[in-house]
């Protein structure tokens, strides 16, 4: 059954969950080459384009709550990708020698992901979504 013929289709709950999910979806089967989910690779990203950043700033852009990006940064460290630095009261994260080897790979999935979204809605459609889910998470917080 398709989401538009649901009991549910005007419920604001049930198609932002039916979305999430299937986007989930195409994003995991992206981010495969580097073994990790999407919130593992984009937090790496961030860390490789500004190295020492604080974990409460990957949280603000990342729209998640301290306590995952915690358990997100603690995976990449066993992973031995990111390490933890404290400076004073201070942490920073900065990426390690594999984790810098992953960029080209990371930025590939990335790209893949961009076009594989594309190929399922058209640029402008998909722009203007992302610009509304936004600004409605903007209003919901």
């Amino acid at each position: 059954m398709k989401a538009t013929e649901s009991k549910y289709n005007q419920c604001l709950y049930f198609a932002a969950n039916t979305l999430a999910r299937k986007v989930e979806k195409l994003a995991l089967e992206c981010w495969k080459p580097v073994d990790l989910s999407p919130s593992h690779a984009y937090l790496l990203m961030m860390v490789l384009e500004q190295p020492g950043l604080q974990p409460c700033c990957l949280a603000d852009h990342l729209q998640l709550s301290p306590s995952t990006i915690t358990r997100l940064i603690e995976k990449l460290e066993e992973k031995q990708l990111v390490s933890r630095v404290t400076e004073g009261k201070t942490t920073l994260v900065y990426p390690s020698e594999t984790g810098n080897a992953l960029l080209p790979i990371l930025n590939e999935c990335a790209k893949d992901f961009h076009k594989n979204s594309c190929c399922l809605i058209d640029k402008e459609e998909r722009e203007t979504m992302v610009s509304n889910m936004c600004c409605l998470a903007d209003k919901l917080s």
